[in-house]
């Protein structure tokens, strides 16, 4: 049962990963860009927290929390560059 449930989670979290990385390559704008990278990031976080769900563990709870972190920082960052970007624009 177990390995079933880890090839369908690897399968659905596969295919995600797969069409936004197509969605950074791909995307008309820096938005578009920025707004994939943060769902990597978020299926990232959820394979790691599955990851840890299905081996009864905590030791990656470290990672999932810095990759969290690095992805808040990223989209201010993204945020104010745009923000900054529009304001001279005008």
């Amino acid at each position: 049962m177990t390995a079933v449930l880890i090839i369908v989670i690897a399968a659905v979290f596969g295919v995600a990963a797969l069409l936004t990385v197509w969605r950074i390559i791909v995307g008309p704008s820096i938005l578009d860009r920025a707004v994939a990278s943060d769902v990597l990031l978020t299926l990232l976080i959820c394979v790691l927290g599955a990851e840890m769900a299905i081996n009864h563990h905590t030791r990656t709870l470290p990672v999932l929390l810095i990759v969290a972190a690095v992805g808040v920082f990223g989209s201010i960052s993204i945020a104010r560059f745009v923000a900054r970007r529009d304001g001279a624009d005008r």
